[in-house]
């Protein structure tokens, strides 16, 4: 991508959310995942929680996090699903400010080639709320690695071009996307 200035990485503080009626600290593989995979990039985890999918309680959580002055990313992992207890996309699209349709849509794409028409049936859902960016993905370890690696890591790297959510971000340092300034 030449005509582009490399910038630098910049750490986010990141929040994880669980959703599910039977997972614990002691076996929330998904949680987990998404941990680790945001401490080997560099960010910093500042919160992690547990909750029952029921609508009202996700949002408080997540309504919670999002008013932080130090949160500026959550991730949401389960609850995208077909089944009745499935209601992350219900419970948090209402937060948005904006959505960000493209998550879903590349999500999608890059987890058909892992497992096929499958895919479909994840209703994997992004959106900015207050300049936190908020990426609810299926709850399963898999799922997180392909959101995470396939889609998330670039876009929360502000050495990424030509562009990257950074920027968007509340309490950032990070310049303008090239391609809009």
């Amino acid at each position: 991508m030449s005509g582009h200035a490399k910038k630098d990485f910049v750490a986010l503080n990141i929040a994880v959310l669980t959703v599910s009626d039977t997972r614990t600290e002691e076996n929330d593989t998904s949680g987990d995942v998404l941990v680790d995979k945001l401490s080997e990039a560099g960010h910093r985890l500042i919160d992690r929680t547990i909750s029952v999918d029921d609508i009202y309680q996700l949002r408080a959580v997540v309504s919670t996090w999002i008013a932080s002055g130090d949160i500026q990313v959550i991730l949401v992992t389960g609850g995208t699903g077909f089944t009745d207890r499935d209601t992350t996309p219900e419970a948090l699209t209402v937060l948005f400010d904006k959505p960000v349709e493209g998550f879903g849509e590349l999500f999608r794409a890059v987890s058909f080639q892992e497992i096929g028409t499958s895919t479909i049936q994840s209703r994997a859902v992004a959106g900015m709320a207050n300049n936190t960016v908020i990426f609810c993905m299926p709850g399963s370890p898999g799922a997180c690695r392909t959101a995470w690696d396939g889609v998330i890591k670039e876009q929360l790297d502000a050495s990424h071009g030509p562009c990257n959510f950074v920027m968007h971000l509340k309490v950032s340092d990070a310049e303008p996307c090239e391609t809009r300034s």
